[in-house]
């Protein structure tokens, strides 16, 4: 079988290596497998991904590789890798097959000429090439499963799987040699534009970027193991170091072995984010204001754990009575972790250096995290150089160049923000939802109030329940403070000068931008005239 590309991707996954190597001993040339396939539509995910695609004279079919050991409970699927670490899913990987096809076989009736796809027998299949999967299930068949033993002959579980498919689908037509290579060729088309990466579409930039943030998040999972194996941990990181997936992997292994936790934070935007991941039994998701309420509504005297995330807005002597008397022990001899910025940035909360030194005097573990896994390097490098910021190393990919520019005043800036989102959308091919204008200003107050009413429309205030549900089909506003602990693909920034050092708008500039994860956009306020500079303009002109 022909491989595309004729190495494997690296995924990460040594089982998807083997795989690999198996489906290029099967069958003939006539066969080709993709992997690493990203189909542009999926019923719900941004950047969907299939494992292997495998099309040849018997049809097509669509493979979902999960390695390790592989466990389903009471509807979650747990895969537990060589490693001992575990991630969970509700989704399961049938499911996860079977809608990645949907995807898939949507995106072909769109691009290849009408008729093509039903010459073939469609269908998808999971591989376990570590564990003996003996499970029976309504959501799936055994001839849909090729687990450690039957996937050592792949080719003949494959005929096999085509034939259920066949069966169950009716009778199809063997398609031609030419109606093959049309479909082959199209799954992974050979081009050579020959352009640089900065050159790509900036849809293609922003995809490049994800799946290199999706290998650094990997690499932040070994610090959960630091923070579950330690009763007090301190964890300081600048933003995008992962503290609030950090948060959310340690809040579920915690709960998973019984304990109630406390997820704590100020911002009622971040609430509702967190609890929207993280609904589980033993899992409360509060406000430091609604904390002692919640326990009490959970039945609860106290609880086992807590967790605080941006823990800098908590620095504050109330804030530690509160948690104190709501954990088990207190926060002298209990269990928590929190997660701050060691870039205090703080907009509207005051910050006590006291608290944060007697919180420091409980002799926690320190546990700092030095990797960013959520901006591009030219955003890293971008908010390093203006505001001297840590924000870790690394950072993911390349990705595009900041858009900087100035507006002379509101109506510009506003015209310039409706540029910017055509742009992004129409031009670079981005989503509306993936999109983000911050300001310092309400909506009313903000330079986007000036904006011409068909680029209005396209605009929708969000409000801290959109943080449940976000919309995909607008590009969301929100003010600066708001969006702190949240991020989005494409950040505008707008209604904020320059950074003027003395100004104290750093903290304002330094949450604005590090919510972007690839592509940062800047509509800055012109600085105002003096009256002397003024009056000398006047003479001059």
């Amino acid at each position: 079988m022909r491989m595309v590309p004729s190495s494997p991707y690296d995924t990460g996954s040594q089982a998807e290596k083997r795989i690999f190597d198996r489906l290029r001993r099967a069958f003939d040339d006539r066969w080709v497998a993709c992997h690493s396939l990203k189909p542009t539509r999926h019923p719900h995910k941004r950047f969907p991904e299939i494992d292997f695609v495998v099309c040849g004279p018997e049809g097509l079919c669509v493979l979902e590789v999960k390695g390790g050991q592989v466990a389903c409970h009471e509807g979650v699927w747990r895969y537990e890798n060589r490693y001992g670490r575990t991630v969970e899913s509700w989704e399961g990987p049938f499911r996860q097959a079977e809608t990645a096809l949907h995807g898939l076989m949507e995106d072909l009736r769109a691009g290849l000429p009408a008729g093509v796809v039903d010459r073939f027998t469609i269908g998808y299949g999971v591989v376990f090439p570590d564990c003996d999967f003996g499970g029976e299930g309504a959501e799936w068949d055994r001839a849909m499963v090729a687990d450690a033993r039957v996937s050592r002959d792949l080719e003949g579980w494959l005929r096999r799987l085509f034939t259920y498919w066949r069966r169950r689908r009716g009778s199809v037509s063997i398609p031609d040699d030419e109606t093959l290579r049309t479909l082959q060729e199209y799954l992974r088309p050979d081009v050579d534009t020959r352009r640089r990466e900065e050159e790509a579409p900036l849809v293609d930039q922003v995809e490049d970027a994800w799946r290199r943030v999706e290998r650094f998040t990997e690499d932040q999972m070994r610090m959960a193991d630091v923070a579950e194996a330690n009763p007090r941990v301190l964890c300081a990181g600048g933003a995008g170091t992962g503290k609030t997936f950090l948060a959310e992997r340690l809040a579920r292994r915690w709960a998973d072995a019984g304990a109630q936790i406390a997820v704590v934070c100020r911002s009622p935007w971040l609430r509702h984010f967190l609890a929207s991941r993280l609904s589980a039994p033993g899992l409360t998701v509060s406000l430091i204001d609604g904390v002692r309420l919640d326990c009490r509504r959970a039945g609860l005297t106290r609880f086992d754990a807590l967790i605080v995330d941006e823990g800098q807005d908590l620095f504050e002597k109330r804030c530690l009575e509160t948690l104190d008397g709501v954990l088990g022990g207190g926060l002298d001899s209990g269990r928590w972790c929190w997660f701050h910025d060691l870039n205090n940035q703080s907009l509207t909360h005051r910050f006590e250096s006291e608290a944060k030194e007697h919180l420091e005097s409980l002799a926690p573990v320190r546990m700092p995290l030095r990797i960013n896994c959520r901006n591009t390097r030219v955003i890293l490098e971008w908010i390093q150089d203006e505001l001297d910021a840590d924000l870790g190393v690394r950072g993911a990919g390349a990705g595009p160049a900041v858009r900087c520019q100035t507006a002379e005043n509101r109506r510009d800036s506003a015209e310039r923000a409706a540029r910017e989102i055509r742009e992004l959308v129409d031009v670079g091919g981005l989503t509306p939802g993936s999109v983000t204008i911050l300001s310092p200003l309400d909506l009313a107050d903000s330079s986007i109030a000036e904006m011409p009413v068909d680029a209005a429309r396209r605009i929708r205030r969000l409000d801290e329940y959109s943080m449940r549900n976000p919309p995909v089909d607008k590009v969301g506003f929100a003010r600066i403070d708001e969006f702190k602990g949240l991020e989005n693909e494409a950040i505008v920034v707008v209604d904020l000068p320059a950074p003027s050092g003395a100004g104290g708008n750093e903290a304002a500039h330094y949450v604005a931008m590090s919510r972007a994860r690839s592509v940062l956009s800047l509509i800055r306020r012109a600085p105002p005239v003096s009256p002397r500079r003024h009056a000398n303009a006047i003479l001059t002109s």
